[in-house]
C-alpha cells in the first residue's frame, strides 16, 4: 500500500476543506513526508476540539479520533506540549461554528 506524504495530504485536506466553504489555516508546518498532524476545531465561541489519528487495534485501520476538548486556551496548551515533543507535527486549525471538519469522509484516513 502507497502512503501519501505528510504534505500532500495536507494540502488535499485544506482543498476539500476549501471547497466545503470551511476556513483552515496551517498553523504549523511539520515534516513534509512522515509527519503526523493534528486538527484544531475552534467553533468561535471559545470552546475547541483537536483530532489526531490513531490505528484501531481490532480492524487495523486509521480513524480520526478526539484528543482534547474544552476552552480553546486549554486546547491550545494541549497542543503546544505534543508540538513541544514532535517537531515533525502539522497543525490545522479550522474554523466553523457548525463544527464541520470532514474528517468522517471517505479517504481522509489516511
Amino acid at each position: 500500500m502507497t502512503r501519501l506524504t505528510a504534505e500532500f495530504w495536507v494540502q488535499a485536506y485544506l482543498r476539500r476543506l476549501q471547497l466545503a466553504d470551511i476556513p483552515a489555516y496551517v498553523l504549523r508546518r511539520g515534516d513534509a513526508t512522515a509527519g503526523a498532524v493534528l486538527v484544531k476545531l475552534a467553533t468561535l465561541d471559545g470552546r475547541a476540539q483537536a483530532f489526531e489519528r490513531s490505528f484501531d487495534l481490532m480492524t487495523g485501520a486509521r480513524r480520526w479520533i478526539v484528543l482534547t476538548e474544552g476552552e480553546e486556551g486549554q486546547v491550545d496548551e494541549t497542543i503546544a506540549r505534543a508540538r513541544a515533543r514532535d517537531p515533525d507535527l502539522w497543525v490545522i486549525e479550522i474554523e466553523d461554528r457548525h463544527g464541520r471538519t470532514l474528517l468522517e469522509e471517505p479517504g481522509l484516513d489516511g
